[in-house]
């Protein structure tokens, strides 16, 4: 016996053991969401109400197949555990809903902080080409000045002929 304890370290905890049970988490929530969908339909409650009448009847008029007699225990223990494994699942899809609830509410919120950024960034370039076209000739003086240039083109041609004419060449 001590040879065993020899080769173990006490100062680390022990492997894992192999009884562990594992399974998909994401097909048990899919399971559950489905079977908390298919509760909350009007199909569960007719087929519910079926059953229990049937349970009822048979157990009130067949007097051969009186399994659950008038008080019903059986029928209430089916009820209650029912119940008992309804109302986790149902919390369980509400869990998994309010998870993707909130991923989509986180990529919203980023999307409307990039579109603010893009609208601010948007919103100061416009303020800086208003303040460049300010400083730019535009279409309209262009014009103006080439209109005035026109008009004074003639008189500026007259004026440069007799400028040549008089100095010697």
């Amino acid at each position: 016996m001590p040879e065993l304890l020899t080769h173990r370290r006490l100062d680390q905890p022990r492997p894992p053991s192999h009884l562990s049970v594992t399974f998909d988490r994401e097909m048990f929530g899919r399971f559950s969401e489905r079977i908390a969908r298919f509760l909350g339909t009007g199909t569960f409650i007719f087929w519910m109400t079926v059953f229990v009448i049937a349970w009822i009847g048979l157990n009130l008029f067949a007097v051969g197949l009186q399994w659950d007699p008038y008080p019903f225990i059986l029928l209430n223990l089916a009820f209650s555990t029912q119940a008992s494994y309804a109302a986790p699942l149902i919390l369980l899809a509400q869990n998994r809903q309010d998870d993707r609830d909130r991923i989509s509410l986180e990529e919203d919120r980023a999307r409307a902080e990039q579109t603010k950024a893009d609208t601010d960034f948007l919103a100061r370039e416009l303020a800086a080409l208003r303040l460049a076209i300010g400083e730019v000739a535009t279409r309209d003086y262009l014009r103006g000045e080439l209109d005035r240039l026109r008009e004074e083109l003639p008189g500026l041609q007259s004026e440069a002929e007799k400028r040549r004419t008089r100095t010697p060449e």
